[in-house]
């Protein structure tokens, strides 16, 4: 199947049309980042793939208050210092032996 090039011209401009609306969605995705205090948020999802563990790893990481928490609108999130924080203790206990 052959197509002319007025229709491939045509069919060209719609898909730059659609990639540069994704484009602008993106960047308000982006920019609509949640704060508090004006520190990062990172909701369960962000902290199972930054520290590579499960939902349940969390809720035992909260449940023992090892990792501060936050809940807003029936969500949990974490302050991007506290996730720090965090990081820093369990390396410490892993390399100290504790």
């Amino acid at each position: 199947m052959f197509i002319d090039k007025e229709n491939f011209e045509a069919w060209m401009e719609r898909i730059i049309d659609r990639l540069d609306r994704q484009d602008k969605k993106l960047d308000k995705m982006a920019e609509r980042r949640n704060m508090l205090d004006g520190e990062l948020l990172l909701d369960n999802q962000d902290l199972c793939q930054l520290l590579n563990v499960s939902k349940r790893t969390l809720q035992r990481y909260r449940s023992t208050g090892e990792l501060q928490y936050y809940m807003l609108y029936h969500r949990t999130y974490y302050k991007e210092s506290d996730v720090h924080n965090f990081i820093r203790l369990n390396f410490a206990k892993k390399r100290g032996g504790r």
